[in-house]
């Protein structure tokens, strides 16, 4: 994400070669899918709970609620800067975030979550796209009562206008993990043009996390990544990252404290004369309702 030269001058992760037009078929078809696929279910889950409530009693429409297979929940927070895969969004400035999801008991779940973001802006000042909005869909189905899967689709969406010639950096990754409890792997691969980057389909990021509570209520929270891309400057843009946190939560409302860094190269990720993948302080306080 170089702000300064030709090469510099990308979206989400700096693009050394030139910014092309090529779009793939696939990526945008499965950004559609996602996006029908979440809105299928967010209308059911509105719609559905109020036909059968109608006509009934406060009490029994709370019973209908409880009662009914799909469930709808939200969450709102506020992050001292955005940091993804190791990577700042913000340029170290604070970020407002939140999302929907829609859960069934069977395991198919579809949401949406956004936050303010600043770095294609900052990346080519001709662009302007300021909000990140992730659709996603899939499935955690239940192997056993200690391991659950999960499979599904995540389009990542920056809406705004960008200059002839700018490679998009609307991505589709597709993606399947493991959750033991505490200790959780994701694996997602990309169907097309990766954050900004031309001819990069295939890039992919492996994901090991690990959650426990230390003490006192206060979770520990340990987590390795790999960001792989494809294509010229699969070197440059390569990386991996590392978090070490706690959150705690307060009457529902979760504080938290993390330290993330990388070995990402001054190469791909200088921005204004500083490496957006340099170690970052991250303190976060979320609610869900």
């Amino acid at each position: 994400m170089n702000r300064k030269t030709q090469q510099e001058q990308q979206t989400r992760f700096p693009q050394h070669p030139p910014l092309g037009r090529r779009r793939l078929r696939n990526a945008h078809l499965a950004g559609l899918a996602t996006l029908a696929a979440a809105g299928a279910l967010l209308a059911i889950a509105v719609i559905a709970p109020a036909q059968a409530a109608e006509g009934t009693s406060a009490a029994e429409s709370a019973e209908i609620a409880n009662a009914s297979p799909l469930h709808l929940s939200g969450n709102l927070g506020v992050v001292s800067q955005y940091v993804f895969r190791g990577t700042t969004q913000t340029n170290k400035k604070p970020a407002l975030q939140g999302g929907f999801d829609l859960t069934h008991d069977n395991g198919l779940y579809a949401g949406i979550w956004m936050s303010n973001v600043s770095w294609i802006s900052d990346a080519n000042p001709a662009a302007s796209a300021s909000l990140e909005a992730d659709l996603y869909a899939g499935w955690k189905p239940a192997i056993s009562d200690w391991l659950n899967a999960d499979i599904g689709v995540l389009h990542y969406a920056y809406p705004g206008s960008y200059p002839g010639g700018m490679t998009k950096p609307d991505t589709t990754e597709i993606y399947a993990g493991l959750d033991a409890r505490w200790i959780a792997f994701k694996y997602s691969y990309s169907t097309g043009n990766t954050f900004g980057n031309a001819d990069t389909s295939g890039s992919s990021y492996a994901d090991l996390s690990v959650n426990h509570e230390l003490f006192a209520g206060i979770i520990g929270i340990a987590h390795i990544g790999r960001q792989r891309y494809t294509g010229p400057n699969s070197a440059a843009l390569s990386y991996t990252d590392w978090k070490l946190g706690v959150t705690r939560d307060f009457s529902g409302y979760v504080l938290g404290l993390a330290y993330t860094d990388t070995n990402a190269a001054d190469a791909g990720y200088t921005i204004r004369g500083k490496n957006i993948g340099n170690s970052q302080v991250v303190l976060s306080l979320n609610k869900a309702f």
